[in-house]
């Protein structure tokens, strides 16, 4: 288990920007009645914001940083560093962070980089920044996190579309001597690349006119090759099998028990999983907050989002203790132990399909 300890960087303000634009499963035309039931059931997705033709990852984040910076009255040339989790960007190249410290109005010295994952890429990024602010003296970072996968799936493939909605992230970090600190444990496993891709468009297989031609996978699975595939079965074992063993070793390590922990917030994959991981770690249904029915999975968006959406008024009141857990593509799992006090939430943030504010 790779393990780190981080000190003197305390997390202080998360906001979230979301589509305004609301796709509900019960009205799904290309599944059953029947099917659509059962999907939210199982899945506990009800509804998802999903982008317009144009708006991106990138935007979103955009509108969360600014947003955030503004509620914090922070000035951006303060900023050292800024990461952008997503496996969404605006081109193959150059790194959507970089383009984002020039539309946030950032210094030119300030440190940019993309980080291509996804379910696990919250976690991830927090001891990214986290790590590199402690290491190199940083006062200020901004870790975006976030993704547009409807346009990676398939409105014809019922194992993934009706999962996934769209959202962007910003999360504030600061230098504090004060602050508690936070503990990361961080895996992966790409024997499991498989369950979860998007065949072409890469350097492994180059885009060709064959990539776009549609694949019946089984009944109600349509793709085409620049499309997610999903193995569900595969997933759901790694996740059941890995993430709660490796949640009850962090808190081992650190002398804790589910009981010691306020708040188990998880990657929002889908009810079933999410509830198999829950109980095998040990936590309780107060424990545990959700946004999957409003949502659905976001990708590395989906902790904040869980955070703004459902904890905000308790994370600015009090000092709580957290436990962050992603897991997913890669394959690839990670868990932060974090003590924060007065972590400002702004109320989520909705755009219209040109991203505006609204």
């Amino acid at each position: 288990m790779t393990l780190a300890s981080i000190k003197g960087v305390r997390i202080r303000a998360v906001s979230v920007c979301v589509p305004q634009r609301c796709k509900r499963n019960a009205d799904d035309p290309y599944i059953s009645e029947q099917e659509r039931e059962l999907l939210i059931r199982t899945t506990g997705v009800e509804e998802r914001r999903i982008a317009a033709t144009g708006l991106t990852t990138a935007d979103l984040c955009e509108v969360a940083a600014r947003e955030l910076l503004l509620d914090q009255e922070v000035d951006p040339h303060s900023i050292d560093i800024i990461v952008l989790v997503t496996q969404s960007g605006d081109y193959t190249l150059p790194a959507s962070a970089i383009i984002l410290q020039d539309r946030l109005g950032l210094r030119q010295d300030v440190m940019a980089f993309d980080v291509g994952l996804g379910c696990s890429g919250y976690v991830y990024g927090l001891s990214i920044v986290a790590g590199l602010m402690q290491s190199m003296g940083l006062r200020r970072g901004l870790l975006l996190a976030g993704d547009v996968s409807s346009v990676s799936c398939s409105p014809t493939d019922k194992s993934a579309y009706p999962l996934f909605g769209d959202a962007g992230s910003a999360t504030l970090l600061e230098h504090d001597e004060a602050a508690a600190e936070m503990h990361f444990s961080l895996f992966s496993d790409g024997a499991g690349y498989q369950a979860i891709m998007i065949p072409d468009g890469g350097a492994r297989h180059n885009f060709s006119e064959s990539s776009l031609a549609a694949i019946s996978v089984a009944p109600g699975v349509t793709r085409n090759r620049t499309q997610l595939a999903l193995d569900g079965m595969a997933v759901f074992s790694f996740a059941t099998s890995r993430v709660p063993k490796s949640i009850i070793e962090i808190l081992n390590q650190q002398g804790l028990a589910a009981i010691n922990i306020d708040y188990f917030v998880m990657h929002q994959a889908n009810k079933i999983m999410n509830e198999a991981v829950r109980k095998k770690s040990g936590f309780s249904p107060e424990q545990t907050p959700y946004s999957l029915a409003r949502f659905g999975n976001t990708s590395s968006a989906s902790i904040p989002l869980t955070l703004v959406s459902s904890l905000a008024e308790v994370l600015l009141g009090r000092a709580v203790t957290l436990l962050l857990s992603g897991f997913g593509v890669g394959l690839s799992w990670g868990n932060a132990l974090v003590q924060v006090g007065g972590l400002r939430c702004l109320p989520l943030i909705e755009v219209d399909d040109d991203g505006r504010k609204v």
